[in-house]
């Protein structure tokens, strides 16, 4: 039997709504709307770059124009319905999801303790239960706390933590210690009881249980996947674990497969839920907006996917010698509507309250017309809004050929 086909602009719809880009933002992005956004990503990437503000700020802020950094500290620190830990990289994730990272935390503890005896050395291991006492009797603490017990003013750098600040990290990693709260770029961390009671309580998964809720979740986020693209969502599956989880799925009649028509006519395999195909069909087109998205934007984060739907090829340049960037350091890339018409070149001064503009490049095919660009500057002063500016200084010339 054939193979249902999902032609392009379908499937960059559902893939758009899944990834909550697909409707019109005009919820408070805070409190209770905040964590229903974040739960329905799944997780959202943190990032320290902050040339307009940092990624999971942004990415929020695509989602939620009134969003504002303020209000997802509340969800952490307070309310502590979200916790920090690592997906495909660091993350902010919904603490509904806790027990699901035991998986993760039992397949960190050999694996890390193998690769930090390069990394790190061993003298952090012989710190591990002093650092769980230190907690245990002094509630959250810095790694400074704990240096100051041990050898003050040795500390190797940032990659060469001293072994104290490698112990907290790795019991951090392994699920002893979660991060509790910040000051800035310092994580205060306590015992995991002490911050997430409740889902503390809850007797972890077994393997197969987590591995199937982690591939479920997946592609309930990804509307349509292969294996492997099911594996990497969370990166907490192996790629045969996902492979195994598909197959069954196949023979039991709850997955299908499918084709997806990519930009360039070619046809990709993929699989799906039964009601994934009928839903798309229904899905509402986006509106015609221009949104201006982190690099780390989920949308993005899988660099192939986003270059098959869209034809837009998107790499960050910040490791690249300035000499040989395409575009720049940290560009921007540019959604109207359902298309990806570009990438922008921006910088927050926060010291002279502007948000600067210098250069703009449109995909081949995309017209800088009065039209676009008057939405592209509307998106600008919101986004510099956003970013606790005034105003915004637009370079002359800053239209690229």
């Amino acid at each position: 039997m054939a193979r249902p086909v999902l032609d392009t602009a379908t499937a960059r719809r559902l893939f758009l709504h899944r990834h909550l880009l697909g409707t019109n933002p005009k919820s408070p992005g805070k409190g209770a709307d905040l964590y229903q956004l974040i739960h329905d990503l799944g997780f959202v990437q943190v990032d320290s770059v902050s040339t307009v503000e940092r990624a999971h700020h942004m990415i929020l802020f695509a989602r939620r124009p009134a969003y504002r950094p303020k209000n997802l500290d509340p969800l952490l620190e307070r309310d502590r319905v979200l916790f920090e830990h690592w997906t495909h990289d660091a993350a902010v994730i919904p603490a509904e999801f806790y027990r699901y990272w035991s998986l993760p935390f039992r397949r960190s503890r050999d694996r890390l303790a193998e690769k930090w005896k390069t990394w790190q050395g061993g003298a952090y291991r012989d710190e591990i239960q002093r650092v769980l006492d230190h907690v245990a009797e002094h509630g959250a603490c810095r790694s400074a706390d704990l240096m100051a017990e041990e050898h003050r003013g040795q500390s190797g750098g940032w990659w060469n933590w001293h072994p104290s600040k490698a112990a907290l990290e790795f019991l951090w990693r392994t699920g002893e210690l979660a991060i509790s709260k910040r000051q800035g770029f310092q994580k205060f961390y306590d015992l995991p009881t002490a911050c997430y009671p409740e889902v503390c309580n809850l007797a972890p998964p077994e393997v197969e249980e987590a591995v199937d809720w982690f591939c479920h979740e997946a592609l309930q986020r990804l509307g349509f996947a292969t294996s492997g693209e099911i594996a990497a969502f969370w990166d907490h599956v192996f790629p045969a674990e996902a492979k195994a989880w598909v197959d069954r799925g196949l023979k039991t009649g709850q997955l299908q497969e499918i084709e997806i028509t990519c930009a360039d006519g070619k046809r990709r395999k993929s699989v799906c839920f039964p009601d994934t195909l009928d839903d798309a069909r229904t899905l509402e087109p986006a509106p015609n907006r221009v949104r201006i998205l982190s690099p780390f934007d989920p949308a993005l984060r899988d660099r192939n996917r986003a270059q098959r739907l869209f034809d837009f090829h998107y790499r960050i340049e910040i490791f690249v010698p300035a000499a040989k960037r395409q575009y720049g350091y940290y560009v921007f890339p540019i959604l109207e509507g359902e298309a990806m018409i570009g990438r922008i070149d921006m910088k927050a001064n926060r010291n002279a309250g502007v948000l600067e503009v210098t250069k703009l490049w449109l995909e081949p095919g995309v017209r800088a017309s009065k039209g676009r660009l008057a939405k592209l500057e509307a998106e600008l002063s919101r986004m510099a809004r956003f970013a606790g500016c005034d105003r915004v200084e637009i370079a002359q010339d800053w239209v690229q050929g």
